[in-house]
């Protein structure tokens, strides 16, 4: 499901292009304590997951489960960043503390993935989670190792629900070069966005590699590489192009694309799929309209999650409830966005998009299809003490026919509402 893969990628391009020839980042720092930053980020999320046509909520252990899922919760993180010290080798930590704290949920209605579910059946109340990382820097170039999250295309870890995945492990990044920012990674856990447990995964050991490079102020491309032992290979690419037109116009292509197989004792099962997507999208002042592509081919559906973090899937039709990424799955998706800064209300935006998907190979040998509504609305108080503070709604209606259904979930009704205030401490 979509989690914000392209401005991530976005930031990360810009900070290639950011860095100036005769002075780095590390020559310019004021210090340990002096560059220190500590935040509170607070994040509440309603979310109902209506299932239709009788099914009933298969994440219960309930004797009477309910036909939905229904849980309210707050996630509730303390960040804290440290400067760099000064010299050639600058040396800093980061540390947080993630809890989360249950406000609604039951037996016959738990399983939206907020919180862990204890012996009874019932979601946790509360948890708490701390970790840090020490990290290195020379010049513009930083080495990261503990515990961390990452948004990498082959390695993200997800924060759709309170609380984030957290990765543990060694992680660099250089912007040595302008406009050209390189990474590499070695992983050796991945904790779940509901568990407590260090590595709830059981990742054996992940490596990955990458590099971004802007040719152009309005041209950029991407390519990464990760091998997580006896689990999967995957390799992804982007190329971003925005053409300026008139005044407030323009027109941007993003394609994306994912080769993914298993490797070594193949633990996730059977992997091989190739998958990727191309969007268009016109922007006029405050509106956008967007249309885009996604196939999907090879014998298996794109597999993610599993080891790699729930946000490995930077694909244009990625949406809220689906990914659109079976197996031979082809959709096409059409989206408006409409920013009302420009009618006068700052901070106000809407979204709907729609995407169909058929063509999908399913167990039964009948041809699968699947479709989904998207709505959002949201807000952000633009100034005075609530400054930031933000509210969301989305919606999502997912139908598919009785050969998908039997493979990949039953029709339902996707409902959130989130609630999120960062507060900058220091």
């Amino acid at each position: 499901m979509q989690v914000m893969k392209w401005s991530a990628l976005a930031l990360a391009v810009t900070a290639g292009t950011t860095q100036l020839a005769f002075a780095s980042a590390q020559s310019e720092s004021k210090g340990f304590v002096e560059d220190s930053s500590f935040d509170i980020f607070n994040r509440a999320l309603y979310m109902n997951r209506d299932f239709r046509n009788g099914a009933s909520n298969g994440a219960s252990n309930s004797a009477n489960p309910a036909g939905y899922r229904e849980e309210t919760g707050l996630g509730i993180r303390l960040l804290f960043e440290s400067g760099f010290t000064q010299g050639t080798v600058g040396v800093g930590v980061d540390a947080h503390s993630l809890s989360s704290i249950k406000i609604d949920s039951g037996r016959g209605r738990y399983g939206t993935g907020q919180f862990d579910q204890t012996s009874d059946g019932r979601g946790d109340d509360t948890q708490t989670e701390v970790g840090g990382a020490v990290k290195f820097r020379i010049s513009d170039t930083v080495l990261k190792y503990g515990n961390q999250f990452v948004a990498s295309p082959v390695f993200s870890t997800d924060d759709s629900r309170i609380l984030p995945e957290v990765a543990t492990g060694t992680y660099l990044v250089s912007n040595e070069i302008e406009g050209l920012e390189l990474s590499a990674g070695r992983f050796t856990a991945l904790s779940s966005q509901t568990s407590t447990d260090r590595d709830t995964f059981e990742v054996t050991e992940g490596d990955i590699v990458g590099a971004s490079y802007a040719f152009t102020e309005n041209f950029s491309g991407a390519i990464h590489h990760a091998n997580f032992e006896d689990y999967h290979k995957k390799t992804y690419l982007n190329l971003n192009y925005t053409l300026p037109l008139a005044d407030e116009q323009s027109l941007n292509f993003d394609l994306n694309g994912y080769r993914t197989t298993d490797e070594g004792d193949a633990l996730a099962g059977e992997i091989d799929n190739k998958i990727w997507s191309l969007a268009t999208a016109y922007a006029i002042g405050a509106h956008k309209f967007t249309v885009a592509y996604q196939r999907s081919s090879g014998d298996t559906r794109y597999s993610y999650g599993v080891v790699d973090g729930g946000g490995t899937v930077w694909l244009n039709n990625s949406v809220q409830f689906s990914d659109f990424d079976a197996q031979d799955e082809k959709s096409w998706q059409a989206r408006y966005d409409l920013d009302m800064a420009t009618y006068g209300v700052p901070g106000l935006s809407f979204m709907t998009r729609y995407i169909t998907g058929d063509d999908i190979t399913t167990s039964s040998g009948e041809e699968g299809k699947e479709h989904e509504w998207n709505f959002e609305t949201k807000y952000v108080i633009q100034e005075g003490a609530a400054k930031d503070l933000s509210f969301r709604l989305r919606h999502a209606i997912w139908r598919a026919n009785d050969a998908y259904n039997a493979d990949y979930s039953a029709d339902l009704n996707d409902t959130r509402l989130i609630v999120e205030y960062p507060l900058d401490v220091l």
